[in-house]
C-alpha cells in the first residue's frame, strides 16, 4: 500500500485531502507542528501523525521516513516581512529531507498567476514551486486560482461581500477576470496526480469551465443565493491596503488575510493548457462549474456539513504557546480571574450550554461590550467575532470560535479557549462543569499572560471592563443551562 504524507492537514485543503486519500486505499501519515490538533478528526483513528515542524530538517526528515508520496500543502498567509523567507526555507528543506528520504514524489497546490510582476505572495508561491520542481524528487505542481467551496477563505469573502452589500463601491480589481475551480475538482485532481509516472515532473495549470471577473461571481452568488440582484460600481481609488481593511470590516477575513488574496485578484489568473487531463480524465460529466460549486457550497453549509474552514488553519500573528500547567511557571506572571456557580440543571444541559458558546449564540454577557472588543480587533488587524464557528452545536481542537481557537476539550467537563484577538500577551478561557456533592457547578478560568508593561498596564486598565463581562457570565450560563434541562 502507497503511504503518503500529507503536510498542512489542519488547514482547510489539507484535512479535506486526508479523507479522500484514506478513501482512495492510500496508507496516510499527517505531519503537523501540533499533533494534537488534529485529535479531533473523524479520520484521526485511520492515520498515523508524526509531530514536525517545516523549518527544522531532523523532524521533516523523520517524518518522511518510509514515504513514498509527499504533499506539501504549507504556505504562509500572513503579511509579515519575512514571509517570503520562512516559505523558501520550509520548501528547501522539505525537498532536501524528501530526496534523502527516498520519497518518490511531491505534490504541491500552488497558485495560478499569468503576471509578469505578481503580487508577493504569489511571487513566492512560484518561488516554492521552483524549488520542489528542482529538487531531486520527481514533482507535480498544480496552479490553482479561486477554490469555491464551503469554508474556503476565498468563497467566504466572495459570500460575505455579496449578501452584506446590494449596492458597492468596488475597487478595480473587480474586473480581472480570473479561472475559479471547485473543491471538489481541486482534491481529485491531488489525488489522482499520486501516481503520475516517474519521468512527469512539471507544473500543470486547474481550473473549471468559466472564466469571470469577480463582479461576475458576486452577481452569480447573488442569483444562485436568491439574492436580489446587486449593484456594483467600481472606483479606482482603493489599493490593495485599504482594499484589505474594507474586506476585513465587512467580511470575517481578517486584514492581514485578505491582503494577500485581494493582491492576487489584481491580475490575471486564466488557464494556459489543461495537459492534466492526460493523466487525471475529466469526469463524463465535465468539470464543476461557478454556478454548481456556490451551489454545492451554500448546501453544505445550510446543512452545517462543512468539513473544515479557512481559519481551520492558524491564524497568522496570533500566539500558539499552550497554557502553562505550572502555577509557579517560569515564563512570569499569570493574571487569574476565576468564578464558578451551582447551577439547577444536569451535567449534561450545562456541558451543552458551554459547548455551544460563541457564535450566534454569544458569549452570555453584555452582548454590546463582546462586538465592541471584536471591532476594535479587527481595526487592529485582527480576527474579530466575525469567524464565528464551523458547527453550531460541536466543537474540536484546533475550531476557530470567534477570536478563540479551542485548545483543550474534554467531552462534558472542560473547554479551553486560547485567544487570537490582538494583545499585549497571551490569554485563555477556560469553562468547566463537574458534579459536587450531587449538585452541577459551572467554573469559569480567565487568565492573562502580559508581554512587557504593556500587558501589565493592559490588564489592570480592563480589569473593571472584565469585572462586568466575567461576572455576569456565570450566571447568564446557567440560567441558560437551566432553560435546557427543562426543554429536554
Amino acid at each position: 500500500m502507497t503511504r503518503c504524507l500529507v503536510t498542512g492537514a489542519t488547514g482547510y485543503i489539507g484535512g479535506r485531502l486526508v479523507p479522500q486519500l484514506l478513501d482512495a486505499g492510500y496508507d496516510v501519515r499527517c505531519m503537523a507542528r501540533a499533533a494534537g490538533r488534529l485529535r479531533d478528526q473523524t479520520w484521526r483513528d485511520r492515520v498515523e501523525v508524526r509531530e514536525a515542524d517545516a523549518m527544522i530538517p531532523q523532524q521533516t526528515r523523520a517524518a518522511l521516513d518510509g514515504v513514498e508520496v509527499a504533499y506539501y500543502l504549507i504556505h504562509t498567509m500572513g503579511s509579515g516581512r519575512d514571509f517570503a523567507r520562512k516559505d523558501r526555507r520550509a520548501a528547501e528543506v522539505f525537498a532536501a529531507a524528501a530526496g534523502d528520504a527516498g520519497v518518490r514524489r511531491i505534490i504541491y497546490l500552488g497558485g495560478l498567476t499569468t503576471a509578469s510582476r505578481p503580487s508577493p505572495h504569489m511571487r513566492s508561491r512560484g518561488e516554492v514551486e521552483r524549488i520542489l520542481l528542482a529538487s531531486d524528487v520527481p514533482t507535480v505542481a498544480l496552479r490553482a486560482a479561486m477554490i469555491i467551496g464551503s469554508g474556503s477563505v476565498s468563497f467566504e469573502m466572495l459570500r460575505y461581500l455579496t449578501e452584506r452589500l446590494p449596492v458597492m463601491t468596488t475597487p478595480r480589481w473587480v474586473r480581472t477576470l480570473t479561472q475559479p475551480i471547485a473543491i471538489r475538482d481541486v482534491l481529485r485532481y491531488l489525488v489522482g496526480v499520486a501516481e503520475l509516472p516517474a519521468q512527469v515532473s512539471r507544473a500543470f495549470d486547474i481550473g473549471g469551465p468559466d472564466v469571470l471577473s469577480y463582479a461576475d461571481m458576486m452577481r452569480g452568488y447573488a442569483e444562485v443565493a436568491g439574492l436580489p440582484p446587486r449593484m456594483i460600481i467600481p472606483v479606482p481609488v482603493l489599493t490593495p491596503r485599504l482594499s484589505s481593511y474594507w474586506v476585513g470590516l465587512v467580511t470575517p477575513v481578517p486584514a492581514g488575510v485578505a491582503r494577500p488574496l485581494v493582491e492576487s485578484l489584481r491580475n490575471e489568473a486564466i488557464c494556459h493548457e489543461h495537459d492534466i487531463t492526460r493523466y487525471v480524465p475529466d469526469l463524463p460529466e465535465g468539470l464543476i462549474d461557478f454556478r454548481q460549486a456556490v451551489h454545492l457550497a451554500l448546501r453544505r453549509i445550510k446543512e452545517a456539513d462543512v468539513a473544515t474552514r479557512w481559519s481551520s488553519a492558524s491564524t497568522p500573528g496570533a500566539p500558539s504557546d499552550p497554557l502553562p500547567t505550572d502555577p509557579d511557571w517560569a515564563g512570569g506572571s499569570l493574571y487569574v480571574d476565576e468564578r464558578s456557580k451551582v447551577v439547577n440543571a444536569s451535567p449534561a444541559a450545562l456541558w451543552q450550554v458551554i459547548e455551544g458558546v460563541g457564535g450566534d449564540n454569544g458569549w452570555y454577557s453584555l452582548p454590546v461590550a463582546w462586538r465592541i472588543r471584536g471591532l476594535l480587533d479587527r481595526l487592529m488587524g485582527g480576527v474579530g467575532l466575525r469567524r464565528g464557528r464551523r458547527d453550531a452545536n460541536r466543537l474540536r481542537v484546533g475550531d476557530a470560535v470567534d477570536f478563540w481557537r479551542v485548545e483543550e476539550i474534554v467531552p462534558g467537563a472542560l473547554l479551553r479557549l486560547r485567544a487570537e484577538m490582538r494583545l499585549p500577551g497571551l490569554a485563555w478561557l477556560e469553562l468547566a462543569c463537574h458534579e459536587e456533592d450531587g449538585r452541577t457547578v459551572y467554573c469559569q478560568r480567565a487568565i492573562f499572560h502580559p508581554h512587557g508593561l504593556l500587558g501589565h498596564l493592559y490588564w489592570r486598565g480592563i480589569s473593571p471592563l472584565h469585572g462586568l463581562i466575567f461576572g455576569r457570565m456565570p450566571g447568564n450560563v446557567a440560567r441558560a443551562a437551566a432553560r435546557q434541562s427543562h426543554a429536554a
